[in-house]
């Protein structure tokens, strides 16, 4: 398995394929806009929809610096990327929001699939394109570790999960 099948392999990990932890998409599925806008106890915490408005802000930010498109880049800091585009009672928000996510997740993907080993070196724009999937990636898995804490606490993850 050469670097560029690696990094295809945890991108689709990281999104939609059991490996060492759960994927983002399962993370996600089945919540209502009222789960994902509880916040857990504690000033500092996030909820759901919050880190995927963040997630998203980064993966809309890869995909246009991929295509070499202009990213309509909003946030002043990074907090500023955990801000929802809805409120608990917009499930038609949250369900548009995961829709993006599936999108964004599925173009890069395909931008991966179809690119050569070359492109892995390429700056963009200041750190080789590679350091940058991966960077997402592990970005990726933190923050769905942190959507499964939250389901837990607030009682909406299962106790015991099977996978193979």
């Amino acid at each position: 398995m050469d670097r560029l099948d690696l990094l295809r392999h945890a991108w689709t990990c990281t999104y939609d394929k059991e490996d060492w932890y759960p994927p983002l998409k399962d993370a996600l599925a089945n919540l209502t806009a009222a789960q994902a806008s509880w916040r857990p106890p504690g000033e500092a915490a996030n909820t759901i929809w919050e880190n995927v408005s963040h997630l998203l802000y980064y993966k809309e930010r890869l995909l246009h610096r991929l295509k070499g498109t202009a990213f309509a880049d909003t946030a002043r800091t990074n907090d500023d990327t955990f801000t929802p585009a809805g409120g608990p009672d917009d499930d038609d928000a949250w369900q548009a929001v995961l829709s993006r996510m599936e999108s964004v997740h599925r173009q890069i993907g395909e931008w991966l699939a179809s690119a050569g080993d070359d492109a892995l070196d390429r700056p963009l724009p200041a750190v080789p394109l590679a350091q940058s999937v991966l960077s997402l990636v592990l970005h990726d898995a933190f923050h769905t570790g942190q959507i499964v804490q939250i389901r837990k606490l607030q009682g909406s993850w299962p106790a015991r999960r099977s996978f193979e």
